[in-house]
């Protein structure tokens, strides 16, 4: 999960593996699988950065288990 920051200052945590597209609108709507979504705070640059940390994570993760 990745936390990023609802337009009202609440926190959210988004499965990166659900999103589908992010719109610029100028704020970064993200819209996830299911349709639904969410408007928060963050600079496109600064989801993608959290995203790619994400997965490095999760990968360095499973290379551990083997």
């Amino acid at each position: 999960m990745i936390e990023l920051t609802k337009l009202n200052g609440e926190p959210i945590l988004i499965n990166p593996k659900q999103i589908e597209y992010i719109e610029l609108i100028p704020e970064s709507k993200i819209i996830m699988m299911n349709g639904k979504y969410h408007i928060v705070s963050e600079h496109k640059d600064e989801i993608i950065a959290r995203i790619i940390r994400f997965n490095k994570a999760i990968h360095n993760i499973q290379n551990r288990e083997d």
